[in-house]
């Protein structure tokens, strides 16, 4: 069966993230006008990082059962995780742990046990900067993605599908990426193709549109777009998004249409849910 590769430290599986940094991220995300998009997806996106972390923490350390790597895409197109390259844009996970830029003190009210709420500092590791500067160099993107990608495929010809997650506010501004897309897709391992997945970011108040089947009340050209670029879900992560409150038709795509902060958080969290899946 495909997408059932057991993920251990000498069969890893890859996340690679490609993040807009056109300048229209500054924008507020929809519901918090004092949320730039740029500071909720790098919120959103150095969590996860931390969670995957304390996924892979055993008694014997960090296992390196995810590399990971985060392309931003804006004025540049580079990597942007601490301590990665582009001789290097991929991380094992016990390097990412070890290497953040900083850990900031953060506050979180939290259940008092008596009915109230209160005050609760936490540490809050950053690995890389929110940026919003240029245009939106997609196609450019998904381009080096692919080269990502097939070093990894290459090192790691049976591993459980490498996943690709695109997170944007705004139209290509190189290229229609639609062909990269694909060819990205059509790549993989022993166990399955690669998957990718979009997320379009909105400061639109109006409701998400998650996991589409088809394109049924897309409003332009640009959604479809997405749409055609988004790999269908595998089942395990169709049942993830069932799990989530999602209500999903046969062939649900990993795409989300005007995602606002809460709705990216739970896209990403459905995306790598293959988490599970470590030994």
């Amino acid at each position: 069966m495909p997408f059932s590769a057991e993920i251990s430290r000498t069969n890893p599986t890859c996340l690679l993230f490609l993040i807009d940094h056109s300048s229209s991220m500054d924008g507020p995300f929809a519901g918090q006008p004092g949320k730039k998009k740029s500071e909720g997806v790098a919120d959103a996106i150095n969590r996860l990082l931390q969670n995957l972390v304390l996924k892979c923490a055993k008694s014997d350390g960090i296992r390196d059962y995810f590399h990971v790597g985060v392309i931003g895409y804006g004025k540049e197109i580079k990597p942007i995780l601490a301590g990665s390259s582009t001789a290097q844009p991929l991380m094992p996970i016990s390097a990412i742990a070890n290497a953040p830029l900083r850990v900031e003190q953060r506050k979180r009210l939290v259940d008092d046990g008596g009915g109230g709420l209160v005050e609760q500092t936490f540490r809050f590791p950053i690995w890389f900067e929110p940026t919003a500067n240029g245009s939106t160099p997609m196609n450019g993107a998904i381009e080096i993605a692919k080269r990502v990608v097939g070093s990894f495929l290459a090192a790691y010809p049976h591993c459980f599908p490498p996943l690709v997650l695109n997170l944007t506010d705004g139209q290509p501004t190189d290229a229609n990426p639609l062909k990269a897309a694909l060819e990205l897709q059509a790549m993989g391992s022993s166990d399955g193709n690669v998957m990718l997945f979009n997320a379009h970011l909105s400061s639109s108040p109006s409701t998400p549109l998650a996991f589409p089947s088809d394109e049924t009340g897309f409003p332009d050209v640009f959604t479809k777009l997405l749409f055609r670029m988004s790999s269908v879900l595998p089942d395990k992560m169709v049942a993830g998004a069932q799990e989530e409150g999602y209500t999903v038709r046969p062939n649900p795509r990993g795409f989300v249409f005007n995602a606002d902060l809460v709705s990216v958080i739970r896209f990403l969290e459905i995306g790598t849910r293959v988490a599970s899946s470590v030994r």
